[in-house]
């Protein structure tokens, strides 16, 4: 009995945190699509200001240059976040399943002492 509370509350433990995992990295992309979108407008408002699009040209925007490169790194951080953010969804779907199971197993012992207690009762009053 004192082994599947302890069980029970690893398991609660490990989905706890599984859930935090996947809110981390959901905050994570959420925070870097934001910071894209920042240095997108900061890259067209340089282009802009410059009149120069073509990165390759030699008179673009060093600070366009700049943030172009950002972005990119930005975008590909937000990509492996996403794997990350797949695994860590699959996680805890594998962590909730235990959960249920141990949960499943403890209310059928529980309900199976319960039903022993009024047998032995009986068996006792019996005699």
């Amino acid at each position: 009995m004192r082994s599947r509370e302890t069980l029970l509350r690893l398991h609660r433990f490990r989905t706890g945190e599984k859930r935090r995992q996947v809110a981390d990295i959901n905050f994570m992309i959420q925070d870097f699509t934001r910071k894209h979108d920042d240095l997108d407008a900061q890259v067209k408002l340089e282009e802009g200001r410059t009149g120069v699009n073509d990165p390759a040209h030699f008179n673009y925007s060093l600070s366009a240059k700049s943030a172009r490169a950002r972005r990119d790194n930005l975008m590909r951080s937000i990509a492996e976040l996403r794997d990350q953010l797949a695994e860590a969804e699959a996680a805890l779907a594998v962590e909730e399943q235990e959960l249920r199971r141990a949960e499943l197993l403890a209310e059928k012992e529980q309900h199976g002492s319960a039903s022993a207690i009024p047998d032995a009762a009986a068996a006792h009053s019996a005699q």
